[in-house]
């Protein structure tokens, strides 16, 4: 071989081992870029609580016979969430939310050899499964974005701020976790953006179904559908902006304004003659939430009032529904308004040990919390009693121990203090509780 076909072939075999890990580098890059827009995260909690009062269903209606009931334990996994979203790029990405509540559903076909073989349909364990959220976004930059699907509802402090590593107690504030959905999520649209030290959010959903409300917790379970879609006669608007502008600092306002009622599966047209005429049951709710956290200090609190409309109308439509077997909704009635007001504190106890050099210790974090709750799920309409056991305070104490900032170990002892009439519900609780990202 002469010296230019040596040189033509060594150019030639050069360019293919060149050429050959180029091609591999780049489809590297690709795979490595794909992997990098996806972001998997969770939170959840495990709980084990003792009661030292009585679980019967009549313990307010006939507080004498329970005075001394025995207490009773439960061990309970309130949330397990998988949190899974993807940036498509040029704006555009996704989020989803699975959450299992209480364990989950677990239900089986079973042969029974002691009932002639037939075969039955079992529930095997209580809970609920459900899609938190789903939706798809656009963000055009900073100060617009646009989100459709399924949606977390941000009003008041706890839809917004819902993860177990976000407050001290072992179960979500007792107070807008009753009176309100919680978490409250819808299919609908939002508008959201951040400028300087605010950020906005405007909403539009599907108003909530007047017929799931009730006098224990109020409008809570109106986000319901018991069917396999959700029935929206009516849209509702919620708003929330939040103000950071002072270091470890959050101001937040919030509201709902939606036409709950005939917001059903069965639209019904009621003539004139009717009592139930022109009858809109609009329901408002305004919220005031705030949190400070420093070093060694955090403290959070909210103020939350909501009213409804021809709430008399409502419970005497509730009350007179059908009986028959299988109708999904209370038969109670339904307070004309409901507020709640809480506050909760914490100081880190390790923060002495913080000049430490130990990486373990500079992570961990020891709070001793308090928290105080009141709230009243049942304020009346003209011409309707009064539910006395639907207003309660709400005090625990304990403390949440960190050893590393995803998880926690919580443990809580507190008592639900009710009308003299009934018996005080004290409790306590320990569990473990983490929320954070595998990979981001």
């Amino acid at each position: 071989m002469d010296i230019k076909n040596c040189f033509i072939a060594t150019c030639i075999i050069g360019a293919i081992v060149l050429a050959t890990p180029v091609s591999a580098q780049n489809e590297q890059r690709t795979a490595k870029d794909s992997v990098s827009r996806l972001t998997i995260g969770g939170y959840g909690e495990a709980v084990f609580s003792r009661h030292f009062y009585s679980d019967n269903v009549f313990r307010y209606s006939h507080a004498d016979r329970y005075k001394d009931a025995p207490s009773y334990s439960r061990l309970d996994l309130p949330h397990a969430v998988i949190m899974l979203s993807y940036d498509f790029g040029h704006g555009w990405s996704i989020g989803t939310e699975i959450e299992f509540e209480h364990g989950g559903i677990e239900a089986a076909v079973e042969k029974e050899t002691e009932e002639t073989g037939e075969f039955e349909q079992e529930i095997e364990r209580g809970g609920e499964v459900a899609l938190e959220q789903f939706w798809v976004q656009k963000s055009f930059n900073k100060y617009l974005n646009v989100r459709a699907g399924h949606i977390v509802v941000p009003v008041g402090m706890t839809n917004s701020n819902h993860l177990p590593t976000q407050f001290f107690g072992l179960y979500r504030p007792e107070g807008e976790n009753t009176i309100m959905p919680c978490t409250w999520h819808e299919t609908g649209v939002s508008l959201w953006g951040k400028a300087g030290s605010w950020r906005y959010e405007v909403q539009l959903l599907p108003a909530l179904n007047s017929n799931l409300f009730n006098d224990a917790g109020w409008v809570h379970n109106g986000s319901a559908s018991p069917y396999e879609f959700r029935p929206a006669n009516s849209l509702a608007g919620a708003a929330r902006v939040d103000w950071s502008g002072m270091k470890g600092l959050r101001l937040s306002l919030s509201g709902y304004v939606g036409n709950t009622f005939n917001n059903d599966i069965t639209t019904t047209v009621y003539p004139e003659t009717s009592r139930y005429h022109g009858a809109t049951g609009t329901l408002m709710i305004g919220c005031f939430d705030f949190a400070y956290k420093n070093r060694w200090l955090v403290v959070r609190g909210n103020v939350d009032y909501g009213h409804l409309g021809d709430a008399s109308l409502i419970s005497t439509r509730n009350k007179n529904q059908t009986t028959m077997t299988g109708n999904p909704y209370p038969h109670t009635a339904v307070g004309e308004n409901a507020w709640d007001a809480s506050i909760e504190a914490g100081v880190d106890l390790l923060q002495i040990f913080k000049q430490s050099n130990n990486p373990t210790i500079k992570q961990s974090k020891l709070w001793l919390f308090g928290r105080y709750d009141h709230y009243d799920s049942f304020v009346p309409a003209d011409g309707w009693a009064d539910v006395e056991w639907a207003e309660r305070q709400v005090v625990s104490a304990g403390v949440n121990y960190y050893p590393l900032p995803e998880i926690a170990i919580k443990v809580e002892g507190g008592v639900r203090l009710l009308s003299s009439q009934y018996n005080n519900e004290p409790y306590c609780a320990i569990g473990v509780t983490w929320a954070g990202f595998f990979k981001k």
